[in-house]
């Protein structure tokens, strides 16, 4: 999903990028990068833009908005649960995902400066893994911890994120029925996922089966009927 407007008028193009559902067990992580010439960066702090989790779902719903139509471009990647499991088979980390995400995010977007919110415990070690995949060279590149609290053009790709991640949780529940955020610490999304896996002896294909909740899950609903398979 990218949009992007006539720039030949731009001044230094800004891009913040951040994730939203790295940790569910259920429904996508989205990955969203989103650019604004400098001169225009105040606008944020004017529609009072702050971290996405700080923020109430309308509230996410109606700056997402704002800051898609003031926006010089945006992209957002989703990444799916099978995209997220199927990364054990390719052998690299969450981290790595995330990184070749951002990567093709920024060589899309082309900016001149990129704030990161870095999922790497170390920041420059994260910065310089993506820079690695870039096909240009970037002015300058920040990578912090708590990016989406520090710079409000972090902020804003963390919004935009989470409204679109939380509008495909929307989705799933309109087709499957009240699953909740679809965090391990929701109730209802672990009482979801435990009658899914009772009643139908599978996993749904928006729930990460390499997660610990969803294995465990597995081992507690199926274990009986898996050992008695094997009995003639």
């Amino acid at each position: 999903m990218t949009s992007s407007k006539n720039q030949e008028t731009k001044q230094e193009l800004i891009c913040g990028i951040d994730e939203a559902g790295r940790g569910p067990v259920l429904g996508p992580m989205v990955i969203c990068g989103v650019c604004f010439d400098k001169s225009k960066l105040n606008i944020l702090s004017k529609i009072g833009v702050k971290d996405s989790k700080k923020l109430s779902e309308k509230r996410r719903s109606d700056l997402a908005k704002i800051i898609k139509k003031n926006c010089e471009s945006y992209k957002a990647i989703i990444v799916n649960a099978h995209e997220i499991d199927a990364r054990e088979e390719k052998r690299i980390t969450l981290n790595r995902l995330e990184e070749i995400k951002m990567a093709e995010i920024i060589n899309e977007l082309q900016p001149e400066v990129i704030y990161i919110d870095a999922a790497d415990v170390n920041e420059e070690r994260f910065k310089k893994s993506i820079i690695k995949q870039l096909n240009y060279s970037p002015k300058r590149i920040i990578s912090k911890h708590k990016a989406d609290d520090l710079f409000p053009i972090v902020s804003a790709s963390s919004i935009i994120a989470k409204d679109l991640r939380d509008n495909i949780i929307e989705e799933l529940k309109k087709k499957y029925g009240d699953l909740g955020s679809g965090y391990p610490s929701d109730v209802r999304s672990i009482e979801f996922l435990r009658e899914w896996i009772k009643e139908k002896k599978n996993v749904p294909h928006f729930a990460r089966k390499t997660w610990e909740t969803t294995k465990k899950i597995i081992r507690e609903e199926l274990s009986n009927t898996k050992i008695t398979d094997f009995i003639k």
